[in-house]
């Protein structure tokens, strides 16, 4: 259950901050619930989305999954299947394969957020679905594998690599193959909302 009191004193913070927005420098909130996710986890990279599609499109992308290609998911949700039509992947249960990545979803009515996500076992990559904790859609993609971080990150319109080359006028990560990017930015606000309600308990 959701104290009212931190998350007023968590909206009060942010806004009067005067940094609300996610593509500025001194944003501190966004990479602040990538390091708790890191540390609830056991997982050294961590990309935040505005949406658990946008995590799962990352997850593929970090997998090295492209059109026309098929993974392999535990359970498939129907949400998931409109997705892998639209991205033009075929996703089928695992059964016996390995799934490319495992789907976390939290709920603070029913489970512990945090227990949830330190249970998360060896799972190579993680989609963390934070719907559920009532602050609007938004998600997060955990994984070991830089490489794969980077393919997934790199998928987001002003993500890391794309603030990094505004900010130097350089570009940060020539090494990535060009890619179509959406927007799949996080809000600063509804990640400082997450982190006050994951931070608490």
């Amino acid at each position: 259950m959701k104290s009212r009191y931190d998350i007023a004193v968590t909206l009060t913070r942010v806004l009067t901050s005067g940094v609300i927005m996610a593509i500025e420098r001194n944003e501190r909130e966004l990479p602040a619930l990538e390091r708790l996710i890191g540390r609830l986890t056991g997982r050294r990279h961590v990309s935040l989305f505005n949406s658990s599609a946008g995590a799962i499109h990352g997850a593929l992308r970090a997998a090295g999954v492209e059109a026309g290609s098929r993974a392999a998911v535990a359970t498939l949700s129907e949400a998931e299947s409109r997705l892998a039509d639209w991205l033009r992947v075929e996703l089928i249960e695992s059964g016996t394969l390995p799934p490319t990545y495992r789907r976390v979803e939290l709920n603070s009515d029913t489970v512990d957020p945090r227990r949830t996500l330190a249970d998360c076992g060896e799972e190579p990559q993680l989609v963390i679905d934070f719907t559920g904790l009532g602050f609007g859609p938004a998600a997060a993609f955990a994984t070991d594998d830089p490489r794969g971080w980077r393919r997934a990150e790199r998928l987001k319109i002003f993500g890391k690599f794309d603030l990094h080359t505004m900010w130097t006028q350089v570009e940060s990560a020539p090494d990535l193959e060009p890619t179509l990017q959406l927007n799949y930015r996080l809000s600063p606000l509804v990640a400082a909302c997450i982190r006050t309600e994951l931070a608490r308990r």
